[in-house]
């Protein structure tokens, strides 16, 4: 019986946290098994005679710090060959990562990619939850500064976010008599070349921003991101504390409305932000949290989505 073969397309290994990186997690899960585990950088895929390729090494992992990953020699192989190609590069999701995601299209055609490329390229992490304003706070999507004005006005306080931002980075909470309102402004949309998402500023984020994860369309485990106390944002980078939650009937009711999508474009592993029973954020690209959840809980998040994925090769 051949052995399942994997490559993890991903950020140079030798820079990850061993016990943070979801990537890792999953690298070791498939290791445990028995498979080939096979890692790549973005930079190393390319396109020859209508097949992309990587170039490629085998890993075996330890999960010590500084010790954790002894690579083999190169080989040029073509994704295809791999029984599951994970797309694990962090963001930003700039121009470099959705010709990345082309590329994967053609490997797509023969073997399983996770997640999806064409669903990478479709569900931005803020903007593609406006579709369901039911789930959502209050919201806005424009580059026009004199409307980001307004709004603040209207509701008195809201969260200024790129779209194109990750880990925090820029993300402001703007009050309305703010005085630094037309700076932040022009800093964010570049002086109304860049649109921006602008939404009702939640109070409940104080007591954390929640990541769920999702795993073929279902919640399967939570935590909780409390923001240090001197930054308003709940990113781990930036300072947040993780604490145990549960997936509570909000959640369910939230992934219900949007987890048929999810699934059904090949978003295999998924973490959506809830923020006082409010979906903020839809993270296609590389979701975070499966170790502390796994601590919290005494479960194996990476075995589920390693599951998820094997179950979706088999019945392609």
């Amino acid at each position: 019986m051949s052995t399942t073969r994997h490559i993890f397309v991903m950020d140079p290994i030798e820079s990850i946290r061993v016990d943070k990186d979801s990537t890792f997690a999953l690298m070791l899960e498939a290791q445990r098994r028995g498979h080939e585990v096979l890692y790549g950088l973005v930079e190393d895929l390319y396109m020859r005679k209508g097949v992309a390729r990587s170039v490629v090494r085998t890993a075996h992992l330890e999960p010590v710090q500084g010790a954790h990953a002894r690579l083999g020699e190169p080989q040029d192989m073509a994704l295809a060959d791999a029984d599951i190609v994970w797309m694990r590069k962090d963001p930003p999701f700039d121009m470099g990562y959705i010709f990345n995601t082309y590329l994967l299209d053609l490997a797509a055609q023969q073997t399983l990619v996770v997640n999806h490329p064409a669903g990478l390229r479709a569900f931005n992490e803020k903007a593609w939850a406006m579709a369901f304003p039911a789930l959502v706070p209050e919201s806005l999507i424009t580059q026009d500064q004199p409307r980001l004005r307004a709004f603040a006005d209207e509701l008195g306080a809201v969260v200024v976010k790129p779209l194109d931002g990750n880990g925090g980075e820029g993300v402001f909470v703007l009050r309305s008599d703010d005085p630094n309102i037309g700076v932040i402004l022009e800093t964010s949309t570049r002086h109304g070349r860049r649109k921006v998402l602008a939404q009702r500023y939640l109070p409940e984020a104080r007591q954390g921003d929640k990541r769920v994860i999702v795993i073929d369309g279902e919640p399967r485990g939570a935590c909780l991101r409390v923001p240090s106390g001197v930054d308003h944002r709940g990113n781990i980078h930036a300072g947040a504390r993780v604490v145990p939650a549960v997936v509570d009937d909000r959640d369910r009711e939230i992934c219900a409305a949007i987890g048929p999508m999810l699934r059904d474009a090949g978003q295999i592993f998924v973490g959506i932000d809830v923020i006082g029973g409010w979906l903020t954020e839809v993270n296609v690209t590389s979701p975070t949290c499966l170790h502390e959840i796994d601590a919290f809980d005494r479960v194996n998040l990476e075995g589920e989505i390693l599951d998820a994925a094997l179950a979706r090769r088999r019945a392609s």
